[in-house]
C-alpha cells in the first residue's frame, strides 16, 4: 500500500490547483481500505487509491458518475476534478463534492425495515440504469458482478482450514449453491461494494451512496450482501423481496457474503474487529439457510 499523508495531499493540491490552495485539508476518519480520503474545505474531498490496482476507478467514477447522477434520488460522489500523477504520488487522484452524512452503523439507523426499503430503492434506480455501454466485470472491480467460482478456490481452502466451531459440510453446501448457477440476463449496473463503509445516513435514513470504484455491469448478486451481514431476519426480508431477484440470484449473493466474511474471519488476526465480524456473518449466513433449507 502506497505511504499518503497530509502534507502529501497539500503538496498535490498546492502544485495542481493553487486555487485552493487555502483550503483546509483533514482526514477523513472513517477513509477506506482501496483509497485514502481527505476533506478539502467544507465542499470537496479528496480522493487517493492506496494501490495500483484501484487506480483505474479514477477514470471510471469521472465518466460514469455524471451519467448516473440525474437517475438517482439520493446524492452520490460529484467529480469535480481529476489530479495527474506526480514523482511523489504516481497514480490519478479526484476531487469530487463532499456529501453529508454518517457511515451507517446499527446505533445511527433505530428503523432497519426502513433502511432496507430505502436502500432497495437505491439499489433498484440503480439497476434501471441503461447498462448496454457499462464496463463488464473483471479484474477492474475484483469480478463484482462476474462469476463467483474465481474465488472457489480461496473460499474452499478457507472452509477447509476451519476449526471445528464451524460445520465445514454444511458451509461447503451453502458455497456449492451458490456456484449451482450462473446469471442468464441481460447485464444490470452494480454498485459492486454496498457496505456499511459505503453508506451514509441522516436521521437514520439512508441520504447518499459513495465509493463507486467497483462498479460494473453483470451479474447484481455480489450487491445483496448486506442482507446477511447488516441486516437482522425481519429487515432482510424486506430487502430481498424489494430488490425481487429470484431465489437463485439471492444464494449467489448468499456466496458472495459467505466468501467475504470467510476469508475476513480467517485472514485477520484472531479475535480482532475484523475477525469477530466476519465470524458473526458466517454465523447469520447459516442460521438463515437453516431457516430456508432446514
Amino acid at each position: 500500500m502506497m505511504e499518503i499523508t497530509t502534507e502529501l495531499v497539500r503538496q498535490l493540491i498546492n502544485s495542481q490547483f493553487p486555487e485552493w490552495k487555502d483550503l483546509e485539508i483533514v482526514p477523513v476518519e472513517k477513509s477506506g481500505h482501496d483509497n485514502r480520503t481527505y476533506r478539502l474545505g467544507h465542499n470537496m474531498t479528496v480522493r487517493l487509491p492506496s494501490h495500483e490496482s484501484y487506480a483505474s476507478a479514477v477514470m471510471k467514477e469521472r465518466t460514469w458518475l455524471p451519467v448516473f447522477q440525474p437517475l438517482l434520488s439520493l446524492p452520490i460522489p460529484a467529480p469535480v476534478a481529476q489530479g495527474e500523477p506526480t514523482n511523489e504520488y504516481p497514480l490519478p487522484w479526484s476531487v469530487n463534492r463532499w456529501i453529508e452524512g454518517d457511515t451507517v452503523t446499527h446505533a445511527n439507523v433505530p428503523d432497519l425495515n426502513g433502511f432496507a426499503e430505502d436502500l432497495a430503492g437505491f439499489l433498484n434506480e440503480l439497476e434501471a440504469i441503461d447498462a448496454s455501454q457499462g464496463i463488464p466485470s473483471g479484474v477492474q472491480n475484483f469480478h463484482r458482478g462476474g462469476n463467483l467460482a474465481v474465488y472457489d478456490s480461496d473460499t474452499r481452502s478457507t472452509i477447509d482450514k476451519l476449526s471445528d466451531s464451524h460445520d465445514q459440510k454444511l458451509l461447503t453446501e451453502i458455497w456449492e449453491l451458490a456456484l449451482a448457477t450462473r446469471y442468464q440476463s441481460a447485464p444490470l449496473w452494480l454498485h459492486g461494494d454496498v457496505a456499511v463503509g459505503n453508506l451514509l445516513v441522516q436521521n437514520g435514513r439512508l441520504c447518499g451512496v459513495i465509493d463507486f470504484g467497483t462498479m460494473g455491469v453483470g451479474d447484481p448478486s455480489s450487491d445483496l450482501v448486506m442482507a446477511w451481514n447488516f441486516f437482522d431476519d425481519i429487515s432482510r426480508g424486506i430487502f430481498l423481496s424489494r430488490m425481487n431477484f429470484d431465489q437463485v440470484t439471492v444464494n449467489r449473493g448468499r456466496g458472495w457474503a459467505l466468501w467475504k466474511a470467510l476469508i475476513t474471519y480467517a485472514w485477520n488476526e484472531p479475535g480482532s474487529e475484523a475477525s469477530n465480524w466476519g465470524k458473526y456473518v458466517i454465523d447469520v449466513i447459516i442460521r438463515d439457510y437453516k431457516s430456508l433449507y432446514a
